[in-house]
């Protein structure tokens, strides 16, 4: 029941998605336009630069699940938070304060500090992914922890989506930007650590699964493998649509400081909107939740193609729509992964949270590697070039595309990878199950 897990840890447990939260934004908000607009870098090598250490991280993430799942103490997964957060911190300060000349030399401190801060979040968020099937075994008390993680998640979101352009742009330029952003992250990591001490472990099986057997382990599961493939798909299409902002308010809108408009009423309803989100999990179940999430956030997004037209207002509604249907994707794939990885090792006999997290968030890297690269190649096939007073039709074609369109067939594309998940109405059928107790 829910009171089997103290209060400071099902809440604490959720400060990690400041470190996330901010992490997650900023280079998916402002590393594009920096590489493009700063640095001078073409559009589908600022795209490359942005997709190659998140790729990395799709190897580098299933690792580090292996070495947390090896760790041989109570509390196995607290020392990567110690460790990695404030490396992840340092990282992301690092790929906005390098030079800016000469060319190659700028190009080469953002891809290997980028490329740092990737390696550093892979360990930091692996095992915190994997604590959550850890610390409890009951179904409701995850999707409580998952409601409590998102709505911090989605207020350092929209804290930093707004606070950090306007210091690029406004207050002290990219510097200062990434210097404010990288404490943040040191601090969220940190307080994760502190919150989270004591926490108990009610699972300890013995880990198992090789580093080579990692996929096929979790893809080869029927529960877990519908539900990576509607991460990759909805991943790519929130991080295409978060990196073409700052291009919208450009290009579409004619008035770069509208992009902090459009990603405060992106990301504010989200925050509204997480205990609403819980109540459906509650009534449809996690399954039923999230097809009704997706739903609204690939509405939201088919909307936004009257961006095309410039109204601001059309833009900062949708926007909102398309905000609180991305809350939602954020509540129930994360609390429907410790149930897979729970049933996996009843079945099993092997505790392999820590190999089912590293996948899991390895395939979201990997997604969110895939929209900014994607949104590279729509700007460079539209002849988009950075600094410019005015746009051709094709470049605002291409940048209308990256907005809307081509996200919105991503997301709607992954309802039938959720519709095809059955875990969840298994769970929920079980008589002695928690799923299965009222309020649960």
């Amino acid at each position: 029941m829910v009171d089997e897990l103290p209060a400071r840890i099902r809440r604490g447990y959720a400060l990690g998605g400041v470190a996330t939260g901010v992490y997650g934004t900023v280079p998916s908000l402002l590393l594009m336009p920096y590489l493009t607009e700063e640095l001078g870098v073409g559009a589908l090598l600022a795209g490359l630069v942005v997709f190659a250490p998140k790729a990395w991280d799709f190897v580098c993430n299933p690792l580090a699940g292996r070495l947390s799942d090896r760790v041989r103490r109570h509390d196995r997964r607290r020392p990567f938070l110690l460790v990695a957060g404030p490396l992840m911190g340092v990282g992301l300060a690092f790929v906005f304060t390098g030079p800016s000349t000469p060319f190659l030399l700028a190009l080469a401190w953002v891809l290997v500090a980028n490329l740092a801060a990737a390696t550093a979040y892979a360990f930091f968020q692996v095992p915190y992914l994997a604590m959550s099937a850890e610390v409890t075994a009951d179904y409701g008390v995850r999707t409580q922890m998952m409601a409590w993680r998102v709505g911090v998640v989605t207020s350092a979101i929209a804290v930093s989506g707004v606070v950090a352009p306007w210091l690029a742009t406004t207050a002290g330029g990219y510097r200062a930007m990434g210097a404010v952003a990288g404490l943040v992250v040191v601090a969220g990591s940190l307080a994760v650590w502190w919150c989270t001490r004591g926490a108990p472990v009610v699972r300890a099986e013995p880990a198992g699964g090789g580093l080579r057997d990692q996929l096929r382990v979790v893809l080869g599961d029927a529960h877990a493998r519908p539900l990576v493939v509607a991460l990759v798909l909805q991943a790519a299409g929130t991080s295409m649509l978060l990196a073409a902002v700052a291009y919208a308010a450009r290009v579409l809108l004619g008035d770069p400081a509208t992009g902090s408009y459009l990603f405060a009423a992106f990301v504010l309803p989200g925050v509204l909107s997480a205990p609403l989100w819980a109540w459906l999990g509650r009534r449809h179940g996690k399954k039923g939740g999230y097809l009704i999430a997706t739903s609204v956030l690939g509405g939201g997004l088919v909307a936004l193609v009257g961006a095309g037209t410039g109204s601001l207002g059309w833009c900062l509604v949708w926007s909102a729509v398309t905000g609180a249907g991305y809350a939602g994707i954020q509540v129930f794939p994360l609390a429907m992964l410790p149930d897979v990885a729970a049933h996996d090792a009843r079945l099993s006999g092997r505790n392999r949270i820590g190999l089912f997290s590293g996948v899991w968030a390895g395939c979201e890297l990997l997604g969110f590697a895939l929209g900014p690269g994607l949104l590279g190649v729509v700007l460079a096939l539209g002849g988009y070039r950075g600094g410019l007073d005015a746009y051709d039709a094709p470049a605002r074609l291409a940048v209308l595309a990256g907005t809307s369109v081509v996200p919105a067939a991503l997301v709607l594309l992954s309802l039938l990878a959720i519709r095809a998940y059955r875990l969840d109405e298994v769970l929920r059928a079980a008589p002695t199950h928690p799923a299965a107790a009222p309020g649960a």
